[in-house]
């Protein structure tokens, strides 16, 4: 199911500046170096470049449609281009979202999945589409695109799909409204409230408003929620007689819960008991987190009417996105724990946990600077380095401007100022890493994406 020009430039209140209104637009793109012939080109303006201007680029890359805001065209590229589709439209960030809006409505029985939470949406979106993918042709959103440019550019990747699972992110109040409103959820998941953001809205009750704005997308809400989330919990109790809610846990009970959990360093085992029925699990992570982000595939397999086999491959087989949980192995049994992509305080801490589990080697964990805490950030930090002291860490290499206070707290309670080692830069950190590792180490490196800890973690492997 296909747009044609025409039916984008319903959407957008564009002007075909020349071309044929009744050819079909397939494949889009925002970026001319990966341009395939036929593509649909939107020149979306940036922070440090104007994809506008990359339009006569695009055409000559193979593409048949560009989609640009008001910019000159002289007479003879409208010549040269007359067998090529030149749209214009006032904003194609807008434009975008139009467009997007007008191919999702155009499949009406598609099942979409929108998960949202302050950490752990991308991989619970990744273990939710690859347990959908064994009964339904499934998109899901790639990397962590989950953005106002990101999302309706996977939209518009819908083909012949069944099934479609997509990721939503946010800064501010109104963002995830903008964005359910273009994916319409048929269900929805919130996998939890943690402090991420919290220096612009405020307060992890004000980051959970705007979590829930996901509703607002949706024909008839149906949510997902982690019950052991106290905000999500007592929010759920609260609304359970208005809205159909659905719950997974570990702790407090729930929908769906894991019991004989048996934790290992690569993998977890659990029963997992949906409405008393017995199902057995196997997760190919050994983070304490991916069971529950388990149970929320589980009980979306169970809902849509998955065989406990379908749901069982699904879990087994899934994928981590790289720089989340990457296990990299070394030689002399060197094991690297890439978790770089981001860090909040929560998912920090989770991290942290399942380095201190592992039983074997020396336990190294090199942290960065959290960033989007505001006001929060010295308070949050130091929270880490009160908590470090409770796990079996041997040696803490920290990098940044904030980070100099999860030292501080480690070291009032009681890791040895020893074995603690601060530095400015990574350029600064890494040979003084190099120096100590040892065979048999396992090194855990997690922080912000803006700090590129995964630069280090490259140059060592």
């Amino acid at each position: 199911m296909n747009l044609k020009i025409k039916d984008i430039l319903k959407a957008t209140n564009g002007i075909l500046i020349v071309g044929n209104e009744n050819q079909e637009c397939e494949d889009f793109s925002k970026d001319t170096r990966t341009i395939k012939n036929g593509d649909t080109y939107i020149g979306i303006k940036g922070e440090n470049f104007d994809g506008n201007l990359f339009w006569k680029e695009a055409l000559e890359n193979g593409a048949e449609t560009v989609i640009i805001e008001k910019i000159n065209i002289e007479k003879n590229d409208l010549e040269k281009y007359k067998n090529k589709n030149i749209i214009q439209v006032e904003d194609t960030k807008k434009a975008l979202i139009q467009i997007a809006t007008a191919k999702r409505n155009l499949y009406k029985n598609l099942i979409v999945i929108g998960v949202t939470g302050s950490s752990g949406k991308t991989s619970t979106k990744d273990i939710i589409a690859n347990v959908l993918s064994k009964k339904y042709k499934t998109l899901k959103t790639e990397g962590n695109n989950n953005n106002k440019i990101g999302l309706p550019l996977t939209i518009l990747k819908l083909k012949d799909h069944e099934a479609a699972v997509i990721e939503m992110g946010m800064n501010h109040f109104g963002e995830i409204r903008e964005l359910t409103k273009i994916a319409k959820p048929t269900i929805s998941v919130i996998t939890n409230i943690g402090t991420s953001h919290i220096d612009n809205l405020g307060s992890m009750e004000n980051i959970m408003k705007a979590k829930l704005e996901i509703l607002e997308g949706m024909e008839k809400p149906l949510i997902i929620i982690n019950n052991d989330d106290k905000l999500l919990n007592k929010w759920a109790n609260e609304n359970k007689e208005k809205i159909e809610i659905h719950t997974f846990g570990v702790e407090n009970e729930s929908g769906c819960m894991a019991c004989d959990i048996n934790k290992k360093e690569d993998n977890i085992d659990f029963i997992c008991d949906f409405k008393n029925e017995k199902i057995k699990i196997n997760v190919p992570v050994g983070n304490d987190v991916f069971v529950l982000n388990s149970l929320c595939a589980i009980l979306i397999g169970k809902l849509l009417n998955l065989t406990n086999e379908d749901i069982r491959n699904g879990i087994s087989t899934f994928k981590l996105t790289k720089k989340r949980m990457e296990i990299i192995k070394l030689k002399n049994n060197i094991t690297l724990i890439n978790d770089t992509y981001n860090a909040n305080p929560e998912s920090m801490l989770a991290s942290l946990k399942y380095l201190s589990d592992i039983n074997r080697g020396r336990k190294i964990a090199v942290l960065g600077d959290m960033f989007g805490l505001g006001d929060f950030t010295e308070e949050l930090h130091r929270k880490i380095g009160k908590e470090i002291s409770k796990f079996k860490i041997d040696l803490l290499f920290l990098v940044g401007n904030y980070s100099k206070f999860i030292k501080d707290e480690a070291i009032k309670n009681g890791m040895p100022k020893n074995n603690i080692f601060h530095f400015n830069s990574n350029d600064e950190l890494l040979p003084n890493l190099k120096n100590v590792i040892k065979d048999g180490d396992v090194i855990l490196f997690k922080a912000s994406n803006a700090m590129k800890l995964f630069n280090v973690v490259e140059k060592i492997n």
